[in-house]
């Protein structure tokens, strides 16, 4: 049976839920609509962010690869006013240019900065550049030393390789040996094969 007899006392039941409900209502409707609204804005200013850090990084390392004067100081002022992969990508980038113009010591100091990124592969590769401009340096126990903090596998054969190297430079040539075939045991390389064949001779 129905619990409402007449349509007046169903328009009236329809009033009082809404007097009782209506502003629950149309207050989630807003707050909902709202939400949706400030999600879909905060995704767009985040999709232009990136664009905009994109199109400024790929300025920059244009302009290192160029050679332009400013480049150092734009680069530095790109770092400044960004955190995340693009800054540390441009200090690596940084780093390779203060090699390419052969400021070794500027090199290394950028390389340290990476090392200090929470993505573990850049910290790897900036540690395994630090020890080989380290090496280049003269400093052979520094570079030794970057090279045994990297502990991943995956690295393995590079690093036994520059291992190798930086010992044979130091004139250990029992450790150069010893390296090189660690290296050749991790993933077969004809050069360290040649590099330990000539320490044969």
């Amino acid at each position: 049976m129905d619990v409402y007899t007449t349509e007046e006392q169903q328009v009236e039941a329809i009033k009082k839920w809404w007097r009782d409900n209506g502003k629950a209502v149309v207050l989630g409707a807003v707050i909902g609509l709202g939400g949706l609204y400030g999600w879909r804005y905060y995704q767009s200013e985040m999709e232009t962010s990136r664009e905009q850090a994109s199109e400024a990084y790929t300025q920059v390392v244009s302009a290192l690869v160029a050679g332009d004067a400013q480049a150092e100081e734009k680069a530095t002022a790109f770092i400044g006013d960004n955190e995340g992969s693009y800054a540390t990508l441009l200090e690596l980038q940084l780093a390779k240019s203060f090699v390419d113009a052969g400021d070794l010591t500027k090199a290394a100091e950028q390389l340290r900065k990476v090392q200090s990124s929470k993505d573990e592969t850049l910290k790897t590769l900036a540690t395994v550049r630090l020890a080989r401009v380290e090496a280049e340096l003269g400093n052979y126990d520094a570079a030794l030393t970057q090279l045994n903090s990297v502990t991943a596998e995956s690295w393995k054969a590079q690093v036994e390789e520059l291992r190798g190297d930086i010992e044979l430079r130091k004139g250990d040539t029992a450790a150069a040996r010893s390296a090189y075939a660690a290296s050749i045991a991790a993933a077969t390389n004809p050069v360290v094969q040649m590099k330990l064949d000539n320490l044969s001779q």
